[in-house]
């Protein structure tokens, strides 16, 4: 199919105006070819980069919001709940559990073994308290 679509696109470079914005489209198409069709030689590769584009899907959402973080500091404070939760979601935690757990015991945790709390160690211990993410 995808080979077919290649013919499909070179003929159409034939006939169409070479200003035009589909032609533009379809040399993009061909000169990033071998990328395009990649993901049918290694299967571990997605056809598409939805995963990446959902995963960057907060930082969007968020931007308007963090104008409002209130300073230097704020901001970089946001920076690291973000990048824990997004941590903790990639680590098939619930962010919210995760939080949990940790805010319960930091208190009393030693500091300087702080890294036993980051998202993949409580993973790897999978406590009660906190679940799989769905």
């Amino acid at each position: 199919m995808l080979q077919s679509l290649r013919e499909w696109f070179e003929e159409w470079l034939t006939k169409l105006s070479r200003k035009s914005d589909t032609t533009a489209a379809i040399r993009y198409a061909l000169t990033l070819w071998p990328a395009l069709i990649r993901y049918c030689d290694d299967g571990r590769l997605e056809a598409d980069n939805n995963a990446a584009e959902r995963s960057l899907r907060a930082v969007t959402l968020g931007r308007k919001n963090y104008l409002f973080a209130g300073s230097d500091a704020g901001g970089e404070r946001a920076a690291v709940i973000y990048s824990l939760i997004g941590t903790a979601k990639i680590n098939r935690l619930d962010p919210e559990a995760y939080l949990r757990e940790v805010l319960t015991r930091i208190a009393d945790h030693p500091i300087n073994r702080i890294e036993e709390l980051l998202p993949w160690n409580i993973a790897a211990t999978r406590t009660p308290a906190v679940e799989p993410a769905a």
